[in-house]
């Protein structure tokens, strides 16, 4: 237990004090892969909150607390958060396999659903905010430095819409055998431009379309590669070093003093664990550092087991067989094979992922394989859902398609209206 004297916190302070961006590496490297079977999963899903009477209006602080309050406890044991825009996130605990995990997300979203609709508000699964412009309403005192740093950065605009203005479905899987660990991450590198467009459903931001079928994966273009940019070297053989070299270089975004405080310069963490530039007057300790990894955002992020960022928020009606393909694809080794063969000549098209999705004909046949081979291992509890994720996937269409049909017919306020009151 720590002292809580002055001497005490000094003491413990200089004990955690990083001497050098060597062994702020080893301390990266130590951590951030588990040796262990795969098999286990978890998902956060994040979904945009509407005032069902008015959307154009963004729910507040209060409100959102308060509608939070009054839930019931959630029979998958999801934790439920709002993050800076107000988007409301639920993380369920790792579950033994994917489809527990599906099953267990699945109750929560209900009940979710049904609990803020009785305060009269809805939840819209898109991965952009189509229609209100960006807006933080988290007061936390983190989110308030981000905002900060990215003014200060210049990246105001595009910051303040990944914070406030986008949603997604992550997936958390298992590191996996030691032995395997530099294959496994870079199928999930590989795996990110089909996903994304297999996962589009963000052709409109802030009452305009974008142009792009996946505008969040756009808006996460336009901040720091090397915060934002994925990790792997050129082998990607050694996936933990990779890590760790990526994080000394990546530019640190906020320190403790006590609360989060923007660095406005451009400093990499490794200048300051070499002592060659001091923030808040000091060096860093291991706290800091492992504080620094949480202002990263690769779309594939090392946490022990790896965190899977890169896919928009999905309707109901295929997230489950969009989570069933991408953990299918990296854990079942026959269906790893055929998925590293098809994305071969597409694995770094992230622009063009975003941009078209499934028109592109490299991604599409990419797509089509990689999906037909989840849906052959798909257990029956999943297959309404596989089957609406195959027949769109076939016919070239990923969710911003539908998404932009309805916007035709009834507007944007409309569409978020009908989504946001449950209507499919």
């Amino acid at each position: 237990m720590a002292r809580t004297t002055s001497s005490g916190v000094v003491a413990e302070c200089a004990q955690n004090e990083l001497t050098s961006a060597e062994a702020a590496a080893e301390h990266i490297v130590a951590g951030c892969l588990t040796d262990g079977p795969v098999g286990a999963v978890g998902l956060e899903i994040e979904a945009h909150c509407y005032d069902l009477t008015d959307p154009a209006r963004r729910p507040g602080w209060d409100e959102l607390s308060a509608a939070i309050a009054e839930l019931p406890p959630l029979p998958g044991g999801s934790a439920v958060t709002v993050e800076p825009g107000g988007a409301v996130e639920l993380s369920g605990p790792p579950m033994p396999d994917p489809v527990r995990a599906i099953t267990a997300m699945t109750s929560d979203r209900a009940a979710l659903r049904a609990s803020f609709a009785r305060a009269g508000l809805g939840l819209m699964l898109l991965g952009a905010d189509p229609l209100r412009p960006a807006g933080r309403v988290n007061p936390g005192a983190r989110y308030r430095a981000m905002e900060q740093f990215f003014q200060a950065s210049h990246t105001e605009e595009a910051g303040a819409a990944m914070m406030t203005s986008t949603a997604s479905v992550q997936v958390n899987i298992e590191a996996g055998p030691r032995r395997g660990w530099a294959d496994r991450v870079r199928l999930a590198h590989a795996l990110g431009p089909t996903m994304v467009a297999v996962a589009a459903n963000s052709p409109v931001l802030g009452g305009a379309f974008t142009g792009w079928r996946s505008t969040r994966q756009r808006v996460w273009s336009q901040l720091d590669a090397a915060r934002c940019g994925p990790i792997l070297g050129d082998s990607g053989d050694d996936p933990a070093s990779d890590w760790a070299r990526y994080a000394l270089r990546a530019p640190v975004m906020l320190v403790h003093r006590p609360d989060p405080a923007p660095v406005t310069d451009w400093v990499p963490f490794a200048d300051w664990a070499d002592g060659r530039v001091l923030l808040g007057g000091r060096r860093p300790t291991t706290a800091d550092l492992d504080y620094h990894l949480t202002t990263l955002f690769p779309p594939v992020r090392p946490r022990g087991f790896l965190e899977v960022r890169y896919l928009d928020s999905v309707p109901d009606t295929v997230w489950p067989a969009v989570v069933f393909t991408l953990t299918t694809l990296l854990d079942d080794p026959a269906a790893a094979d055929i998925a590293a063969e098809a994305t071969e000549w597409v694995d770094t098209a992230w622009d063009r992922a975003a941009r078209i999705g499934l028109a592109d004909r490299h991604l599409h046949e990419a797509a089509v394989r990689c999906v037909g081979a989840a849906a052959e291992r798909a257990p029956a509890a999943l297959e309404e859902s596989m089957r609406a994720l195959v027949r769109s996937v076939e016919q070239g269409r990923c969710p911003a398609d539908d998404f932009a049909d309805r916007v035709e017919r009834r507007g944007i306020a409309g569409a978020v209206t009908e989504l946001a009151q449950g209507e499919m």
